[in-house]
């Protein structure tokens, strides 16, 4: 089996996780590539049948970007807090990297985005996993946005700004500005304003097949976030537009969680309240 080994360097215990790691992984499989500070061209690096990230869903979200159109499956282990795509624990990564490798294992395939910002030195153009978030930038005035999806106009609201999420993404950004919690393999955004001064616009779920376009249109300017991790000015009546990439995003998963049991886990999702007297 060929693997890479990705992390974020900077997240305490992540590289200590992985010198320690690395002789074994070595004896049991052909490391093509380590990489904890995102720094190496995974385009040119020999075919991997799984990538290795080590830290957080941060980390995940990273590895993802910097394997750009190239997409190995991923199998994370979750030295961060929360931890819904990395969610082998360190002391069971012994115990279930056997299984992949001996191929007891599925990937499931997940949407990604590219989202192309518009701005005065031309157009740049970034592939994401998670959300694109427009944001009011300081003082933190009310922004006033326009959304059009496949060139259709659908809203103009004022508000903080607006999210696009991918499904990965609905328990992140859209999750905490009360978007809903999207099937992880379902073929859709979900669109959810920030604090919009109404009482009508609620989130909306839609195609991935679709091109959604967010306009700014009054004298202010905003902020573009991708992943919550690349950042761009947006200045006024530019626009973003995001659409589908042509690549998928590959998610290793072992025997014996599910997505749900991890909503469970995570956020006590689906489960009763705790009363007094009741473990």
């Amino acid at each position: 089996m060929n693997i890479l080994v990705l992390g974020n360097a900077q997240r305490p215990g992540v590289r200590e996780e992985v010198e320690r790691w690395l002789p074994w992984l070595q004896s049991q499989a052909s490391v093509l590539a380590v990489d904890l500070r995102q720094e190496s061209d995974l385009t040119k690096v020999e075919a991997a049948d799984i990538a290795l990230v080590f830290g957080g869903d941060g980390a995940i979200l990273r590895a993802a970007r910097q394997m750009g159109y190239r997409q190995v499956p991923v199998l994370g282990v979750n030295l961060g807090r929360l931890g819904f795509l990395a969610d082998i624990h360190p002391e069971d990564f012994q115990a279930c990297f056997l299984e992949v490798a001996r191929g007891h294992y599925r990937v499931t395939h997940h949407l990604m985005f590219e989202c192309l910002v518009h701005h005065q030195h031309g157009q740049q153009t970034f592939l994401g996993l998670n959300e694109v978030a427009v944001h009011t930038m300081p003082p933190f005035p009310i922004l006033d946005l326009e959304l059009e999806v496949d060139g259709v106009p659908v809203a103009r609201f004022s508000g903080d700004g607006l999210i696009i999420s991918s499904p990965i993404g609905s328990t992140a950004h859209n999750l905490s500005a009360g978007g809903p919690i999207l099937a992880q393999e379902l073929p859709a955004f979900v669109i959810t304003p920030i604090c919009a001064h109404t009482l009508t616009y609620r989130p909306i779920v839609e195609s991935a097949d679709k091109v959604y376009t967010v306009r700014l249109g009054d004298a202010k300017e905003a902020m573009v976030v991708v992943d919550g991790q690349e950042s761009v000015p947006l200045g006024v009546g530019r626009q973003v537009v995001i659409r589908k990439a042509p690549v998928s995003f590959g998610l290793v998963k072992v025997p014996g969680r599910s997505y749900y049991q991890t909503l469970r886990d995570k956020l006590r999702w689906g489960l009763p309240p705790s009363f007094r007297g009741e473990p």
